[in-house]
């Protein structure tokens, strides 16, 4: 763990930035982080968060561990996690003797995993999960009746938030397993909504396996089977579907079936505010990014789509930041593809300051900027900063 005081951290952090030649506000920008925070930082009345340590570290292209002692990067923390994980889901259908948490205490702790995955803190999920899987594990088998349902539901959103970092830094085995986790967990809840987001995050081992066809029959079954949206959960539960089932029908070259698949999540979300329902968010602006998802699904001869899309929305901050990342990201793709890498530089960049864990382990990112820097190779040093950092070099 971390051992440097917040005056330390603030001495290393100007010490560094004057060694560049920065002043504070061009450490502000650079990092996208506000200036009074850098202010703050550097004169020791506030200690950075993961995301800020990580931006600040990005912006003077340095390892977060030069300016945190004991602190290490975001990808090594999450891969010494990994193996607890796998332990912890290892005989999940066997009862055993681990601690029985109250459905209280419980509770709380999955809501804080499902905030830090959507605000894209993976390092705090997987420091976190193998404990809370394990306990959720225990006060499955140990409840009974409606608490049993309960738990239920409680076991399968930690397996969600699990999932998200496996799947993201490429163990997808484990990412395999913990869906199957997620499915069998949700089948015991007798709740409907939570089998369909199970049915939603199912889709990665199609994503991953290249079964994109597949994937999209598995989906439309699911569709058919979710509860009739006569209400907000259940509307979005099937929004969520129809937008998901949009992204991998094109990726199976399926334009027919995007489109569809598209105007029925638009159609849905007409009728709801902008929320998360069950984990997962649904409502016009989500329908919006996804757009432009499913225009880079369909590839490069849609690009104009996905351009479209962007300039006239973008989107707003109180989307998750998991999301607003993954859609500069996109964006950015969809430039590289129209011959604009200075606009694609400017995406990755906004993609950053969001969510810089989510950007630094995106494979489309790293694909967008190594062909920057390919197109780009006298270009200016922040470039160079910046591919270094996502490790596209």
């Amino acid at each position: 763990m971390p051992t440097t005081t917040a005056r330390e951290v603030g001495q290393r952090i100007a010490t560094m930035r004057r060694a560049r030649r920065m002043t504070q506000a061009d450490l502000a920008r650079a990092a996208f982080v506000s200036l009074p925070t850098i202010k703050g930082i550097e004169r020791g009345a506030r200690f950075p968060s993961d995301d800020t340590l990580d931006s600040i570290a990005a912006a003077l292209t340095v390892d977060p561990s030069r300016i945190v002692t004991g602190s290490t990067r975001t990808e090594s923390r999450v891969h010494a996690s990994i193996p607890a994980i796998s332990a912890a889901i290892a005989a999940y259908d066997i009862p055993v003797d681990d601690p029985v948490r109250p459905l209280h205490d419980l509770s709380e702790a999955v809501t804080q995993l499902a905030e830090w995955r959507l605000s894209a803190q993976y390092a705090q999920i997987a420091e976190r999960a193998p404990r809370l899987l394990t306990h959720s594990l225990a006060t499955l088998h140990h409840s009974t009746g409606t608490d049993r349902l309960r738990a239920a539901r409680l076991l399968a959103a930690a397996c969600r938030s699990a999932d998200a970092v496996a799947y993201k830094f490429g163990h997808r085995d484990l990412s395999a397993r913990l869906i199957d986790l997620m499915r069998w967990a949700a089948a015991q809840t007798e709740d409907r909504i939570a089998q369909a987001t199970a049915a939603y995050v199912r889709t990665e081992t199609f994503f991953a396996a290249r079964a994109h066809a597949q994937g999209l029959t598995a989906l439309e079954r699911a569709i058919d089977a979710s509860p009739s949206p006569i209400g907000r959960d259940t509307t979005a539960a099937r929004g969520a579907l129809h937008m998901r089932a949009a992204v991998i029908a094109g990726r199976a070259a399926n334009p027919c079936a995007a489109e569809q698949h598209m105007a029925e999540a638009r159609r849905l979300a007409e009728s709801l505010r902008e929320d998360s329902y069950d984990g997962t968010q649904f409502g016009p602006d989500s329908v919006k990014a996804h757009e432009v998802s499913v225009a880079i699904s369909l590839g490069q001869d849609h690009v104009q789509r996905a351009l479209a899309v962007a300039e006239e929305w973008t989107p707003p901050d109180d989307l998750p930041a998991e999301r607003r990342s993954g859609f500069w990201i996109e964006l950015a793709r969809a430039q590289v593809w129209a011959g604009q890498p200075d606009d694609a530089f400017e995406s990755l960049k906004v993609a950053r300051s969001i969510a810089p864990q989510h950007t630094r382990e995106h494979p489309w990112a790293r694909e967008a900027v190594a062909t920057i820097r390919r197109l780009k190779r006298a270009d200016a040093e922040s470039l160079t900063g910046f591919t270094e950092w996502i490790g596209a070099v």
